[in-house]
């Protein structure tokens, strides 16, 4: 069989009986990071991570401009060989300070950043995986040689039942990845993101933390769609929480409107990972450009806190403005708001009616969801306006009520989202390990 028979059904005509004919779609041209040319229809962006809206901030663009003219487009080569700048150093450094940890590395994609993980993962060592957890992280399971165990998304229960069978592992039985003395030899992690990229919700870190300590387990968070947004200062999840998980990860390219990823920890685990990670080895060096943009925009997120107070605002508004109107957006306390439309089918009609009421929002259906769980995520950014957002608003209780998605006339009450926001100053701490970054660590405020 010709190996590329596979693909001959995938048709222009199959795209659009299929709906997947959505995906894809090229802008023109764009207009202040919050609305966009598709194909000579203006519409608002509801679709996008940039949540602190820095991507068309004059400060950030100039920045990436300044360093193309000082550097060029690309350096050539890779970090290890002739693809190192200051300028990256520097970035891994503020990442660092601002995450918590003693050192980070920079890489090309947030993709990346999480396959990087891989070399942590060896024969022996076992990882537990949230269900939900983002492809990537999946992805460097697989590259590794670990065993992976998954627990249902944010269960908690589930997650200790399957701790403590790995824990019997060793206990004088012998059997692969113990050393038949009572003790195993294989390490274990837990991996998670800390808010979950479709439903919004933000991951239990104390239980994760608390039940990693019971199990002498270590933790990874992915950090790419909190970071800029919870925490005091909009270092993410561990700092929401007041907690360091021992490793965090994030793409580049939401709250700090660049491309990249970074992998922050340990100096001695980012100083082995460097050396024994693929993905960072044998890859070109992340650009100047995008290099200079990130460092730009994580300055302006910490000088400018009202950027966070601003999305935090707008996503609060927009849960409750599409609850007050009888949709369904889920668990989310977060930018991220998924408004359940169920059924493929439907899900993809409505996001074309929508697409022609001028909003912009993005289809999740199998296999990024279970069938019947189909969703439209909308993410507003710190940059939209109070206009933008009725209009949103507005398009969405047209097209809702016309698909039957929700009810001709609003519901006389509705359970209202309180956002996920800052407490107050935060003091992190670690809950095992005693490294130098240990209890009590202070992170300074921007």
């Amino acid at each position: 069989m010709d190996i590329l028979e596979k693909c001959r059904p995938w048709t222009a005509e199959h795209l659009r009986a299929t709906g997947r004919d959505c995906y894809f779609r090229a802008i023109g041209d764009t207009f202040d990071g919050t609305e966009a040319d598709f194909e000579g229809r203006r519409v608002i962006v509801a679709a996008s991570h940039d949540y602190l809206g820095l991507s068309a901030e004059p400060r950030v663009r100039e920045a990436a401009v300044a360093a193309v003219r000082r550097f060029g487009t690309s350096l050539g080569g890779s970090r290890a060989v002739s693809g190192s700048l200051e300028l990256h150093e520097e970035l891994e450094n503020d990442l660092a300070a601002f995450l918590g940890h003693e050192a980070a590395a920079v890489l090309p994609s947030g993709y990346q950043a999480n396959l990087m993980l891989a070399p942590l993962l060896g024969d022996g060592d076992t990882v537990f995986s949230d269900f939900s957890n983002h492809v990537s992280l999946e992805e460097a399971v697989r590259l590794g040689r670990a065993n992976e165990r998954k627990f249902l998304h944010g269960n908690l229960d589930h997650l200790e039942e399957l701790l403590s069978t790995a824990d019997g592992i060793g206990n004088g039985n012998g059997g692969a990845g113990t050393r038949g003395d009572g003790s195993g030899t294989g390490g274990k992690l837990i991996l998670t993101d800390g808010v979950f990229s479709v439903d919004g919700d933000v991951c239990d870190l104390p239980g994760l933390m608390k039940l990693a300590d019971a199990h002498g387990a270590r933790v990874v968070v992915d950090s790419s769609h909190d970071l800029g947004v919870l925490g005091p200062t909009g270092a993410g999840a561990g700092e929401h929480f007041g907690l360091r998980p021992d490793l965090v990860t994030s793409a580049l390219s939401k709250s700090l409107a660049s491309v990249g990823g970074v992998i922050a920890g340990p100096a001695d685990v980012i100083r082995y990972l460097r050396f024994h990670a693929r993905t960072a080895l044998f890859t070109a060096a992340a650009s100047p450009a995008n290099v200079a943009a990130a460092l730009a925009a994580l300055r302006l997120l910490r000088a400018e806190p009202e950027r966070r107070v601003r999305v935090l605002d707008l996503a609060e508004r927009l849960h409750n403005g599409l609850r007050a109107l009888g949709f369904d957006t889920g668990a989310s306390v977060t930018p991220v708001v998924p408004v359940l439309v169920p059924g493929r089918e439907q899900c993809m009609r409505m996001w074309r009616e929508l697409f022609e009421a001028g909003v912009f929002a993005a289809p999740m259906v199998h296999p990024v969801v279970r069938t019947g769980r189909e969703v439209l995520r909308i993410t507003l950014t710190a940059a939209h306006t109070d206009d933008q957002l009725a209009r949103v608003l507005a398009a969405f209780e047209h097209v809702g009520r016309v698909e039957g998605v929700i009810p001709g006339s609003a519901p006389a009450s509705h359970t209202p989202v309180r956002i996920a926001r800052p407490r107050g100053p935060r003091t992190l701490t670690a809950t095992h390990d005693g490294r130098p970054l240990g209890a009590g660590v202070r992170r300074p405020t921007p």
